[in-house]
């Protein structure tokens, strides 16, 4: 799915109750919580026993992609430009792909 088109269907889904100034407070708070929910699975996984449930682990990493566009939306910026621009963040800080050198001894 295109990420504009997700944001928008996704944001009819935004909680109306929320005033527009709580948006970006909400989203952020929405990630961490969620972000949190994803790595607690793999914390079962690694140290509890438990199968890793790909499923429920998709399913939370779809509840961080919301809370990711409800950010971007609140800051009225479309999700493609976001991604776009880690993209680019990414080619500058490491244009030849990933380097362990270059990514203990950043500039930024």
């Amino acid at each position: 799915m295109d990420a504009d088109k997700y944001q928008k269907e996704a944001m009819a889904f935004l909680n109306p109750g929320i005033e527009e100034k709580d948006v970006l407070l909400n989203a952020l708070m929405g990630l961490s919580a969620e972000s949190g929910e994803a790595l607690d699975l793999l914390k079962k996984h690694l140290f509890q026993g438990h199968e890793l449930n790909e499923e429920d682990l998709i399913k939370e990493l779809g509840d961080v992609a919301w809370y990711l566009a409800e950010a971007s939306y609140s800051l009225d910026v479309d999700l493609s430009e976001v991604l776009e621009k880690n993209i680019a963040k990414l080619k500058d800080r490491f244009p030849n792909g990933f380097e362990a050198e270059k990514s203990m001894h950043r500039k930024d």
